[in-house]
């Protein structure tokens, strides 16, 4: 196929083009070059174009389902949708298929419309790459390709083969399971006090906390990747504080509740803001108990320390500063905020009805000086027969018992992509903040799994200036346009996450830094602000409030998944969300690939 280059005279109206289907010699074929490239313009409302498989309008495929789909704003979103293209600099191109189809397939339309929106769609004389995606939704293989409006959905084998198994190879057609096995599989509801394989029940590891023993707790393998010796700080004993000097890193933390910090005056040791710990862990003043210790840094010392930062009786005199050990600062709402170590420590103590206090340290290899990890930290526990439990396992546990939301009202909401039920939520933890959930057909079917689900961070600038700085606005116009298309879904739109969860201010300041050359992180950093703050807990509870138990997650960002799995909402396929770059955006969202490690294809799709 020749590459074409479409000369426009002036600008294209997408209204008459849409709606009047006046002719035009080109066809969305001729119009799509060899490689995948799209020459032409660049129209600022292209940027909802979604990568996604072709299907048929929901009205043609649900008799009696209502669609705004004659009017001129949804028949502009459908063609610049179906003229569906991924960021050039982010995706490379694929060598399996070509645009047209696979295996030989030629798309056999030449609508004028589609050309027409299709030559709308590039509106700057950028090169714009297209991308085969493969990703497997609801038990069905499915080849998402960049299509005109009728492009056909094709799947080939080599799109099959493309698939990952999980181990880095390539999982065969022959070796693939059965769409009935995948179903099942997808629709069994976990129990949320079931614990992982391999590891004890977290009913047993509060036992062994009341009872003043060790426990060691693992957090996700995605996030730090360690273990922590963890007991009740209120019956810490000086054998007990020297079996922990001498099995980790000796750096003896406290995990305290904000209440009891604040108490004690125990202040940050950097502030919030200009905290930039990999983990944004809360480091306090370190302290040492005053009377009845020497040096403080003795196993008795240490472990009297500890005690007396448990004591609800003990008064800020009472510590000297600075000392031996570090207290932390837990998170408001404990492992369902932020699945830590920190809040893990905090949230067992209660559970075991001691003081809201835990001594933690990260265990080590002795040999090595290395932080243990999963084997090694199983092992460890077996050979001093300590119970063993996962953070993800304690969020599942407090999932069914602590409440960070509550629901607010629920109302249909019809909108120019189509008619969806909105529910409010307040968040108990974040005063006057709340949070929307926007719902398409019944999300209970199937027991609640594989659910399309966009878990969306409010923009102020993208959302609703349709500012083209990120891409934010078009990335919510594609989750909706997906979630009328599939007829089955919910967007949770998380309010509070401005610029990442720095806020709007500290964002135009990021914006300005960017301005003088720095990129989106590094804009972050230089403020003293994390990279990103944002936090999942509120819309994991979401999720589960209305029936929600595994996703389809809409995203390029692997830490949101991370996220949702850490607090008990399985994701159990990424959907790429691809979105049209143009020259505000391009090295934003370069830098997200690159330092955010946001994927722009389906090769490591679940």
């Amino acid at each position: 196929m020749a590459l074409l280059n479409m000369n426009l005279s002036g600008p294209l109206s997408l209204n008459s083009s849409c709606s009047s289907g006046s002719s035009s010699s080109a066809s969305p074929s001729a119009a799509l070059g060899a490689r995948g490239h799209l020459i032409g313009h660049y129209h600022p409302h292209s940027l909802g174009a979604l990568v996604g498989p072709s299907r048929s309008p929901p009205a043609a495929r649900r008799p009696g389902h209502s669609s705004s789909l004659g009017s001129p704003s949804r028949s502009r979103a459908l063609a610049l949708a179906r003229c569906s293209l991924s960021i050039s600099s982010l995706a490379a191109p694929s060598s399996s298929s070509s645009l047209a189809g696979a295996k030989g397939k030629k798309s056999t339309s030449s609508s004028p419309t589609a050309a027409a929106a299709a030559a709308a769609c590039c509106y700057n004389s950028q090169r714009y790459q297209t991308t085969t995606l493969t990703s497997r939704v609801r038990g069905r293989v499915r080849t998402q390709v960049a299509r005109t409006a009728a492009s056909q959905q094709t799947t080939s084998e080599e799109d099959t083969n493309e698939l990952s198994n999980g181990n880095g190879s390539s999982s065969s057609p022959s070796t693939s399971p059965s769409q009935e096995e995948e179903a099942a599989a997808f629709s069994q509801t976990r129990n949320l006090d079931e614990p992982t394989e391999g590891f004890d029940a977290i009913e047993e590891c509060i036992a062994e906390i009341a009872d003043g023993r060790f426990v060691v707790v693992l957090d996700d393998e995605d996030r730090e990747n360690e273990g922590d010796l963890i007991m009740a700080a209120e019956l810490c004993t000086a054998e007990q504080m020297a079996f922990l000097v001498n099995n980790t890193s000796g750096l003896a933390c406290v995990a305290m509740c904000p209440d009891d910090c604040d108490r004690l005056r125990l202040p940050l040791m950097v502030a919030s803001q200009e905290n930039d710990e990999s983990m944004s862990t809360a480091f306090t003043t370190t302290v040492d108990l005053r009377q009845g210790t020497t040096t403080g840094i003795s196993a008795s010392d240490r472990a009297a320390t500890t005690r007396a930062l448990a004591n609800p009786n003990s008064i800020p005199e009472d510590f000297a500063r600075p000392g031996h050990i570090l207290p932390l600062r837990a998170r408001r709402g404990g492992v369902l905020k932020r699945p830590g170590h920190t809040e893990a420590a905090v949230d067992l103590t209660k559970l075991a009805k001691c003081s809201a206090a835990g001594l933690i340290c990260e265990i080590i290899d002795r040999d090595t000086g290395l932080c243990m990890k999963r084997d090694a930290l199983l092992a460890f526990a077996k050979e001093n027969n300590l119970k063993v439990c996962t953070i993800a396992d304690l969020v599942r546990y407090q999932r069914k018992r602590a409440n960070l939301v509550a629901h607010v009202a629920t109302a249909n909401l019809p909108t120019k992509f189509g008619e969806f039920v909105c529910h409010t939520f307040r968040d108990l933890e974040n005063d006057g903040i709340e949070h929307v959930a926007i719902v398409k057909g019944d999300i209970t079917s199937e027991n609640g799994a594989n659910v399309l689900c966009r878990v969306h961070s409010e923009c102020l600038t993208g959302d609703i200036f349709g500012s083209l700085r990120c891409d934010c606005g078009p990335q919510l116009d594609l989750a909706l346009e997906r979630l009328q298309e599939d007829g089955r879904g919910v967007v949770i739109y998380l309010r509070g996450h401005e610029g990442r969860g720095i806020g709007l201010g500290a964002k135009m300041k990021a914006y300005q830094l960017q301005e003088e050359g720095m990129d989106t992180v590094d804009a972050n950093l230089h403020q003293g602000l994390p990279a990103d703050a944002r936090d999942y807990g509120a819309g994991a509870q979401m999720l589960a409030n209305l029936g929600v138990t595994s996703v389809c997650l809409m995203t390029n960002n692997p830490e949101k998944a991370t996220a949702l799995s850490g607090y008990g909402i399985e994701v159990s396929n990424r959907v790429p969300i691809v979105t049209l770059v143009n020259p505000f955006n391009e090295k934003y969202l370069e830098t997200k690939r690159r330092r955010m490690r946001h994927i722009y294809s389906s090769e490591n799709n679940s």
